[in-house]
């Protein structure tokens, strides 16, 4: 298949290029490089484009004539999206629309989509899943859950058969080191943990030690992103097997604290990383785990490599040597 994969130069778009290209698949990367990097581009066309300019998409369309699309782009910073809605709004539900209008124009009615976890809002310390009820408490979560309402009028009305899948904490690498993850500004923490064990940060602040957790620290739900990109592949073959749309959560089922995190780089890297504690920061949940008991039964997906250790092997390796991160 010819595959359109929007945000193909971020983080998780180039890893799924790759793993299409892998399996036989013509990627096409559509990005604006707004977050993404022109060099992450490296399994397939790329085109240049921004989702909010209806134009550019049509013509990604007509030139490219995809079988099918992976929608990963959109702005997905929480604190962003606090200050400033209007850009999730615009950016992650109009962008949305202009691609599912071009996709049906096109006859491209197979599309899998990247939610998030940020549509279930602030329920804490409960396990996740598809049926738990959605109250996103912010313009990033409430843009994704506008999305997937929007597919579900797209599929009633267009026949635009959609995958959803809504993941929590995405980390790891390229285990061949030729993507990895990378944003400027960096908020994610396992590359901030590598960032300060090369000496470029002086150290990670801990925000928090008083939670109600083992070591006291905030815990969530880590998934490999080979791993995830396995899934998608396996939601491209679910809508290709005519099984209909279907929403799934992705994740391991179990958590790392902070403290794991920091404590598993310090033995993958032999380095020591330097901390400061700080405190916790409004909003933060305690505990986020995700229920994949539906991905496990019905598309056949078991993460493979989401350990902490190997997914930290993986991010350092990569970070590196890694060229565009320079």
């Amino acid at each position: 298949m010819k595959v359109l994969v929007t945000g193909g130069a971020g983080y998780i778009g180039s890893h799924a290029c790759k793993a299409l290209s892998k399996t036989g698949h013509t990627p096409i990367t559509f990005d604006n490089l707004s977050t993404g990097w022109r060099d992450a581009v490296q399994f397939g066309p790329f085109f240049e484009g921004d989702l909010t300019d209806k134009s550019s998409i049509e013509r990604a369309f007509a030139e490219h004539r995809p079988d099918a699309v992976l929608h990963f782009a959109a702005l997905s910073r929480v604190d962003e999206a606090m200050a400033k809605p209007e850009l999730y709004w615009r950016n992650n539900v109009l962008g949305s629309l202009n691609l599912f209008e071009a996709a049906v124009q096109h006859d491209c009615l197979d599309l899998v989509f990247s939610s998030t976890c940020a549509t279930f809002g602030d329920q804490d310390n409960v396990i996740l899943d598809e049926n738990t009820p959605q109250h996103p408490i912010n313009a990033y979560g409430a843009s994704k859950q506008a999305v997937e309402r929007m597919l579900q009028d797209f599929e009633a009305t267009h026949g635009l058969r959609n995958v959803i899948f809504r993941y929590f904490n995405v980390a790891g690498a390229d285990p061949d080191a030729e993507v990895g993850e990378f944003h400027r500004p960096e908020t994610h923490l396992i590359p901030i943990v590598l960032d300060t064990v090369a000496g470029e940060r002086d150290q990670v602040t801990i925000y928090g030690t008083d939670y109600p957790t083992p070591d006291g620290t905030c815990v969530r739900d880590y998934v490999h992103v080979s791993d995830l990109v396995d899934a998608h592949l396996l939601g491209l073959q679910w809508l290709k097997d005519g099984k209909g749309s279907r929403a799934f959560n992705l994740g391991t089922g179990s958590g790392f604290s902070v403290r794991e995190v920091i404590h598993s780089a310090n033995r993958v890297t032999n380095r020591e990383v330097p901390t400061a504690i700080g405190d916790r920061r409004p909003g933060d949940a305690i505990k986020l785990v995700s229920g994949s008991k539906r991905a496990e039964d019905e598309l056949k997906w078991t993460p493979q490599k989401s350990t902490m250790p190997q997914m930290i092997e993986d991010a350092w390796r990569w970070h590196q040597v890694a060229d565009y991160r320079k």
